[in-house]
């Protein structure tokens, strides 16, 4: 086979005795210098077309501009197809039909800087329905030194590969696994085509397309997932979801620098990334071009989280070496500069458009820090700046993990810190409508289960969780605000009993309660409330409660998380999340003998008997929550601890 190694947009490092090149003949192991040279010397027509094709790329590959529509030429390729160097003008598709064993071709990715170099490609043959039904498979053999040194690397789905000058498919599958020769699976580009079509594609955003059916020996090429600003072992805590997506979570080794420029358009065979997170932190995957026009791409070969209609910031990016390895070959990357948005994710290939924008969520965390016993500051004031995806599968997990290297880059220890949120998470609705922002307050801390950053952390994402969840309407997140002040101390305290002031009283009357907390490792100290006996109270015994929030609010607020609970509105979901009680303070409810109705939208206490048999079909369709008891608020009383536990009271009432 012939070799031809990109050196850049438009010319190659060696070449064969005689090769022509736009009608000219180059030497062997010809320069690129001395074919610039060669065309001054011979005439502009050469420049010129140079200019022209290198400044459509170019101008194609900008964020801004709409882009002409381009025809198709015979054997489905778009007129306004971009060929890597080497590949004859004219390209055609080398149908799955005629693909046979024997078969030679070239493969084209960038081990390293941003030109793709060429791989060896033998045919193995065609694995019927190996990837799904009506997907096939093409087995190949990958060569040349590189190939065979690195083996199949993470980052290297999506590499094209030409049979007879004919775009065959990407390289995308790794077969086996610790496999002593690259072998890889080969996604036919028909196949990817359908994608670019919109055969099959639908509107809704976030729709989970159906999984494909690779085997455990069959799997799509890993993604390397570079976590730019997050601690290993962050990644190491968070990173499940993201391995069970196809992805490869890697902490420090690449990032996302967007003010980077990269003047080299991107061709088949450059390297591409998927921008999750950007700013003080930031989150990218990578896999290779396969396919490029004036106004699209595929790339991958097989899904990146096959969500379908997404949007997700495009970018350039830069190989700044590949790891060899037997265990987990990938490449080390730093994405650059953005040139569109990813908009379909589908089985076989992800496709971006150029000058599409990605919406992101804007994100501010600011950490202050608490001074210590000796004056000085115990944790060191910052503020994080960040942009985050907005997907509803996405955006909780990758928000999550966010959060929670915001609260854990400190030299203390996690389970000295306590956290005081205070917060709001904006959002609007359907037709653009705002709504009331989200609360974000409470005091995380450690507990018997997990370090105060990691419950700060599952705090925020569960309001995220709730948000994406609502199957009324599509959420639309505006923004996320948080002032996180974090003190060196682990502060939780228990109820640990509680008392009336006097054990009789009339309806009307003010009786006093008091409650001890035992804190973390200190002194018990005693919180005192008062409750006004309601003055419709029956005579006879009365039920009081000392509480924390949380325990108060599994009596007024819906049951969460029931599959069969009857769907509400985003303006009744965020009204529920906001109705929650703080963590920071102790209750005194009164326990009445009467119905109580819980609504999405509201608490109905004290229901009439009438009343409640009107409401026994909204019983019935899971709209309502009906009890025997009536929860009444009475006061609370502000503390610096996390409270857990409750007491119950009784009170006779004369």
């Amino acid at each position: 086979m012939r070799d031809f190694t990109p050196v850049s947009d438009f010319g190659w490092r060696d070449r064969p005795q005689g090769q022509q090149w736009c009608g000219w003949n180059v030497g062997k192991r010809s320069k690129l210098l001395d074919v610039k040279n060669y065309f001054r010397v011979r005439g502009q027509v050469a420049g010129v077309l140079v200019a022209i094709v290198g400044a459509g790329v170019a101008w194609a590959q900008t964020p801004s501009g709409a882009r002409a529509g381009a025809g198709m030429a015979a054997g489905g390729i778009s007129t306004g197809e971009i060929r890597p160097d080497g590949v004859p003008a004219g390209m055609k598709v080398f149908p799955l039909s005629e693909v046979k064993r024997g078969l030679k071709g070239m493969a084209y990715t960038v081990f390293e800087g941003v030109n793709p170099e060429t791989m060896e490609v033998e045919i193995l043959g065609i694995l019927k329905d190996a990837i799904g039904p009506g997907q096939d498979m093409i087995l190949a053999r990958l060569g040349g030194a590189k190939a065979q040194y690195t083996g199949v690397v993470a980052g290297m789905s999506g590499s094209p590969v030409y049979v007879d000058g004919r775009l065959l498919g990407a390289v995308s599958y790794r077969i086996g696994q610790f496999s002593k020769e690259p072998i890889a699976g080969i996604t036919p580009i028909e196949q990817m085509f359908e994608v670019r079509d919109g055969q099959g594609v639908g509107d809704t955003v976030g729709s989970k397309a159906p999984v494909s059916g690779a085997s455990g020996e069959i799997v799509p090429m890993e993604t390397p997932l570079v976590f730019s600003g997050f601690s290993q072992e962050a990644v190491d805590r968070f990173g499940d979801k993201f391995k069970a997506m196809g992805m490869t979570p890697v902490a420090g080794l690449g990032g996302v620098d967007a003010d980077a420029k990269q003047p080299e358009p991107l061709v088949p065979g450059s390297a591409v990334s998927a921008v999750l997170v950007r700013g003080d932190l930031s989150i990218a995957g990578t896999c290779t071009v396969t396919y490029v026009d004036r106004e699209q791409l595929l790339a991958c070969g097989h899904p990146l989280t096959q969500f379908g209609k997404v949007e997700i910031p495009m970018t350039k990016t830069n190989v700044v070496a590949t790891l060899a390895s037997p265990l987990n070959a990938f490449k080390i990357v730093n994405a650059t500069e953005t040139v569109g948005a990813f908009t379909q994710d589908r089985a076989s290939a992800i496709l971006g458009r150029f000058g599409a924008k990605a919406r992101m969520i804007p994100v501010v965390i600011d950490v202050v820090g608490a001074t210590g016993t000796t004056g000085r500051a115990a944790i060191k004031s910052r503020t994080l700046r960040f942009e985050v995806l907005d997907n509803r599968q996405l955006t909780p997990q990758t928000m999550l993990i966010s959060v929670y290297q915001a609260l854990q880059g400190t030299n203390s220890s996690a389970a000295e810190i306590s956290y005081r949120m205070k917060g709001e998470l904006r959002l609007s609705g359907a037709g653009g409508k705002v709504l009331a922002p989200i609360l974000l307050d409470g005091e995380l801390a450690q507990n018997e289960f997990n370090p105060a950053a990691i419950n700060a952390a599952l705090f925020v994402g569960e309001r995220f969780n709730r948000v994406y969840e609502n199957t009324v309407e599509q959420p639309v997140i505006t923004g996320l605000s948080l002032r996180v002040e974090a003190v060196a101390a682990r502060r939780t305290a228990t109820i640990e009993t509680a008392r009336l002031g006097r054990l009789e009283a009339m309806p009307g009357e003010t009786v006093d309660v008091e409650a001890t907390l035992r804190p973390y490792q200190a002194e018990a100290r005693v919180v005192r409330m008062k409750l006004t006996v309601p003055a419709g109270a029956v005579t006879g015994p009365l039920r009081v409660m000392v509480s924390d929030g949380a325990t108060l609010d599994r009596l007024l607020q819906p049951a969460a998380g029931g599959g069969s609970q009857h769907p509400v509105g985003l303006a009744d979901t965020v009204a529920q999340m906001n109705r929650g009680h703080a963590n920071d303070r102790v209750y005194v409810t009164v326990l009445e003998h009467a119905a109580q109705a819980v609504l999405p939208s509201a608490t109905m206490a004290g229901v009439p008997l009438s009343m409640a048999n009107v409401l026994e079909p909204l019983k019935d369709g899971m709209e309502m929550r009906l009890t025997g008891e009536s929860a009444v608020e009475q006061g609370s009383a502000e503390v610096p601890e996390a409270v857990t536990g409750s007491k119950v009271l009784t009170l006779q009432v004369r």
